[in-house]
């Protein structure tokens, strides 16, 4: 049995093929499909004051509720006495935009109470939120908070303390405060945090789950039947500003004999309730709260009590409609080919050793002529060797990614981490996680385990000091589902256009290099090539150059020159220096000339230059930190020439790329290679 991916809280978009379904025939069928429903609640969008996102799609699923002028939704069930309030909190905790700047970043600021969790704040950096403008529609528009790039952590060491909604730069795509106004953004507009509806083995997880598990509770026992009295059920808009709602609402409806609250406490002002039944969570004010089904279940059946209601045994839970997802309109410009090539590779899991998805997926989208050529060494890099025997040259792009493998299985359930490369550990606590299997005997890969990336309940630094895991299940749970050490960790992943000319998606390092190595074989007609040429997607580079090094170890020392295609980490944000590493996104690829292992001579220099002039490619000259695959054949005698596309916010979940230097990347690589 399958069951379908929840999708993106206010994204609510078409997943990526690989995440269409997933395995449930392990799980309770029930409690799945209860948890579907919270989740359902969970990613509903509501920031304080425009509930009105959420009225909507609540619209088609709770007919005879209706909605007053603060945003509260309200039914009257009954007559007489006794007259009950039951209540649940319809808005989460949001954001405001309070500046765009000169730049095209967005400032924000709280809307209302301060976050129940000491990393609310600092969990959007390196995630996504949704900007919910005037004209947008209900997906909003899409932004990414800024955060320091992975290889400039020695500059950042300094920076250890938890930030505030103070140091949070979102970045929507634009190069300026026109380019955001022209995607409608403006002041005062509402932000949230647009985190995946996300379910695991019988919990329901998200930004306030068990308040959101209340009004799933409320409005399914406002099915029931009164058997006396008068029971008035209430959504309660702008919870986060003092409960200004629901206060508003109870001075109108006048006399009432109690009120309770579902699913949170009351605070500040206003008339206490009668009783608040709040559920046990998990994870508890993070973003990642998460409520079971056998707890929800225990939650309608108090809220049916409090509510005086009879319920149908088994009673179907209410959820929201689902959001008519508006896709971003198909690419029809100059960079519709790279936007599709990289996009497709963004998604696809591969932290060493586990590369072989990303592998498999090169060697699909390879041209038929290079596709007969390919070969897979001992090492798992893929080579498609062409042109006359004389002079060879590698172009080399590594296809693994920064993440983690599991290293210990607790007695509980919960798995120590072992990050693999430069992975930003604060930039994936307290978010969603996927444990993944490699083939079985048969060929196929089970589907991934879901889970959460255990958040600190109090926090005073910025990054745990170590990461874990937990997907539900026990240890004895995990081994019955064969999971072992050494099992890939991510989280997940879904690519996207940001603004009119980038993408961003986790793994950018360096799908965006092994696209624009694939853009450039596909325009390269192999009997052109003056010299022999070796196309690799190389593994392990996160781990330690390692695929490249097997790859030098077997033709390094007759190479004439290596071209690494990989990330320049570039200072092009607003957390990191200017007089460093600036190589603005979009201006064009970048010859990387020093780094921490490389220093590309002037000749070396001169020829690429030369190159991209006869091209017309645009080009930028740059030092970064970090190093690449090319440093490690470059110890066999070869040359090491650093070709790269500027990036931002590297080794973390929401890395940034713009097309436009994709695009001229791929061209620049088919010049050098087809140059006499």
């Amino acid at each position: 049995m399958k069951r379908k991916l929840l999708v993106p809280a206010a994204l609510v978009c078409a997943l990526a093929s690989a995440f269409a379904t997933r395995a449930s025939a392990q799980g309770n069928p029930a409690d799945d499909r209860i948890a579907e429903a919270i989740s359902r609640w969970i990613s509903l969008p509501a920031p304080a004051g425009s509930e009105d996102i959420a009225a909507a799609r609540l619209k088609a699923v709770l007919p005879g509720w209706t909605r007053d002028a603060v945003g509260n939704l309200v039914r009257m069930v009954g007559s007489g006495t006794p007259r009950r309030v039951i209540a649940c909190a319809l808005d989460v905790s949001s954001y405001a935009v309070s500046e765009i700047t000169d730049q095209g970043y967005v400032r924000l600021h709280r809307a209302g109470a301060v976050p129940p969790h000491p990393l609310w704040d600092q969990a959007l950096e390196a995630q996504r939120v949704r900007i919910f403008t005037a004209h947008g529609g209900e997906n909003g528009v899409l932004g990414v908070g800024a955060i320091f790039n992975g290889h400039f952590a020695q500059q950042h060491r300094a920076a250890t303390t938890v930030i505030g909604v103070d140091q949070i730069w979102i970045d929507v795509g634009a190069s300026s405060r026109a380019d955001a106004e022209k995607l409608g953004i403006a002041l005062l507009d509402p932000v949230i945090a647009d985190r995946p509806a996300w379910t695991y083995e019988g919990y329901a997880a998200g930004p306030a789950a068990g308040a959101r598990a209340g009004c799933a509770a409320v409005v399914t026992a406002a099915q029931g039947t009164v058997a006396s009295g008068e029971t008035v059920f209430i959504l309660a808009a702008q919870h986060v500003m003092n409960w200004s709602g629901l206060n508003g609402a109870l001075a109108r409806l006048g006399h009432y004999d109690d009120l309770t609250l579902i699913g949170e406490a009351r605070g500040g002002r206003g008339a206490p309730p009668t009783r608040s039944i709040v559920p046990r969570t998990r994870f508890t004010g993070s973003l990642v709260e998460s409520i079971s089904a056998a707890e929800a279940r225990d939650l309608l059946a108090k809220t049916a009590a409090a509510a005086g209601v009879t319920l149908a045994p088994n009673p179907t839970w209410i959820a929201p409609a689902e959001a008519r997802h508006v896709a971003a309109a198909a690419r029809t410009d100059a960079y519709e080919a790279a936007e599709k090539q990289v996009t497709s590779l963004l998604d696809v899991p591969g932290v060493h050793p586990h590369e072989w998805r990303v592998s498999d997926a090169v060697k699909a989208a390879l041209p038929v002529w290079a596709r007969a050529k390919a070969t897979m060494d001992s090492a798992g890099n893929v080579i498609v060797e062409a042109g006359p025997d004389k002079d060879p040259v590698a172009f080399v792009a590594h296809v693994d990614e920064v993440g983690f493998l599991l290293d210990r299985i607790n007695a509980d359930g919960s798995v120590t981490l072992r990050v693999v490369g430069g992975a930003v550990a604060s930039a994936w606590e307290g978010e969603v996680a996927l444990l993944y299997f490699d083939k079985s005997t048969n060929g196929a890969a089970p589907e991934p385990l879901r889970g959460v990336f255990i958040p600190r309940d109090t926090a005073r630094v910025k990054a745990p000091r170590n990461l874990t895991a937990w997907f539900g299940l026990d240890s004895a749970g995990l081994a019955a589902r064969g999971v072992r050490a050494g099992a890939m960790i991510i989280g997940y992943k879904h690519a996207e256009r940001l603004g009119a000319l980038r993408v961003t998606g986790r793994s950018s390092d360096d799908r965006t290099g092994s696209a624009a190595l694939l853009l450039a074989v596909r325009g390269i007609d192999p009997a052109t090539l003056p010299r022999k040429t070796y196309f690799v997607w190389d593994v392990g580079e996160e781990a330690g150059l390692l695929g490249a090094r097997a790859f030098g170890v077997k033709y390094g020392t007759t190479l004439a020159r290596t071209y690494a295609i990989d990330t320049f980490v570039s200072s092009d944000t607003p957390l990191e220096l200017p007089t460093f590493a600036l190589a603005p996104l979009g201006k064009g690829p970048v010859l990387r000339g020093l780094d921490n292992s490389t220093v590309v001579s002037r000749v070396e220099r001169d020829r690429v230059i030369k190159a991209a002039r006869a091209a017309m490619v645009p080009l930028q000259l740059g030092t970064t930190q970090g190093s690449t695959d090319g440093s490690a054949i470059g110890t066999f005698g070869a040359p090491n020439i650093g070709l790269s596309w500027p990036g931002r916010y590297s080794h973390t979940p929401g890395e940034v790329l713009d097309l436009r230097d994709l695009d001229a990347l791929s061209k620049l690589i088919k010049a050098l290679a087809l140059t006499p």
